[in-house]
């Protein structure tokens, strides 16, 4: 592959690199109690609302959460131990995002390797577009040719 149709893709490439690094870069500072209990909060469902996160709810079974949750961010527990805990309290699990093992993990994996799989069919459907290569034309042919561009020209 020549440089210059290779450039295009390495720009692609360096563009995604770098929007990823942009958009998982946190702020690196230290997380005051609120902010941490709000960011659990917003990790969980609440028990018995339909698609609301315990941040959103206004219910008291939610309102009842977030006050566990700011309890054991106040005593130090890692946002770790207070999801598992808080998860472990229901009989269905209240966490909004599916988990990165087992069955689960199936929701991060099949959407990648769907990307992967489209990127390669599309390479290979381009590598096919070229054009025709152009027939040979034989002198015989070219004879042929002006022999019947001269006889049309008679005819009329």
């Amino acid at each position: 592959m020549s440089a210059r149709r290779l450039l295009p893709w390495l720009a692609l490439v360096l563009v995604l690199a770098g929007a990823l690094v942009v958009g998982s870069a946190g702020d690196g500072g230290p997380r005051t109690d609120a902010e941490r209990t709000a960011a659990l909060s917003s990790q969980l469902r609440c028990p018995t609302c339909r698609g609301q996160s315990v941040r959103d709810s206004n219910a008291p079974a939610a309102a009842a959460i977030r006050t566990e949750i700011a309890r054991r961010v106040e005593e130090g527990q890692s946002d770790e131990e207070i999801l598992a805990y808080v998860d472990g309290q229901f009989s269905e699990s209240l966490l909004l995002t599916p988990p990165r093992s087992g069955v689960g993990s199936l929701v991060w994996i099949l959407p990648v390797a769907a990307l992967v799989v489209a990127l390669a069919g599309l390479a290979a459907a381009f590598r096919r577009w070229r054009p025709p290569a152009p027939p040979e034309v034989s002198e015989e042919d070219r004879r042929r040719v002006a022999e019947a561009l001269g006889s049309e020209g008679t005819d009329r």
